[in-house]
């Protein structure tokens, strides 16, 4: 199947077109700024799409807009879906309430699919202020687990983690489980989210299977 995206919006020149899948590849640094933008759209999504066995093309213009072609190798069926049998870490993840602490809008909504699918209900934050916010502001209880972005403005996920864990008054500020999310995949960026006081740390472009078991395992190690 093919699928074609067009939009009217302001392009890209013919040099940046070869870079567009790499990761936080952006053609102007006053991007980011301006979208709050941080260039992995685009390389997360080229993965999801090569995941599938598809492949994803663009065509610029400056002024113009973009074309987006998107062939995924699937065929149409009148075959009834059959339900799915594999209870798995999805499964046990179902009913689960989340707190998603992301900037990033593209980020958020695939993450977000992936979690309402598998049963999940999910409260979404721009940045690590609003993350320390909602969980201040709520119940004891109303959060199951945090996603917690590390690159965010006002206050990066380190930070929000700290600030969570440090909340006084607040019994679960200790224990509810925070997940860090994100591209900052080496060693020491791990050994940076346990120091936090993060629990668990899962890295960007996510694997659906890889999110759900380390979001099982982690409430497994909280008891």
């Amino acid at each position: 199947m093919t699928y074609v995206i067009r939009d009217t919006g302001i392009g890209m020149s013919p040099e940046f077109l070869p870079h567009i899948f790499d990761e936080f590849a952006q053609e102007e640094h006053g991007a980011r700024t301006q979208y709050k933008g941080t260039g992995l759209g685009m390389a997360i999504t080229k993965r999801y799409v090569e995941m599938m066995g598809g492949t994803i093309s663009v065509e610029s213009e400056r002024g113009e807009g973009s074309a987006f072609t998107v062939e995924i190798p699937l065929a149409l069926t009148d075959a009834p879906a059959e339900a799915c049998k594999d209870e798995g870490d999805a499964a046990r993840c179902a009913g689960l309430k989340v707190l998603l602490a992301e900037d990033n809008d593209m980020n958020a909504e695939i993450a977000t699919i992936q979690l309402t699918d598998a049963g999940m209900r999910v409260t979404r934050v721009a940045d690590g202020a609003e993350a320390v916010e909602a969980f201040r502001t709520s119940a004891p209880g109303t959060f199951d687990l945090v996603l917690m972005d590390i690159m965010m403005p006002n206050l990066n996920g380190y930070e929000a983690t700290v600030t969570i864990r440090e909340t006084e008054g607040r019994p679960d500020a200790k224990t509810l489980p925070v997940i860090a999310m994100t591209a900052n995949a080496f060693a020491e960026d791990v050994q940076a989210a346990r120091d936090a006081g993060m629990d668990a740390h899962i890295a960007k472009p996510i694997v659906t299977e890889e999110m759900f078991r380390t979001i099982a395992a982690c409430l497994k190690s909280r008891g």
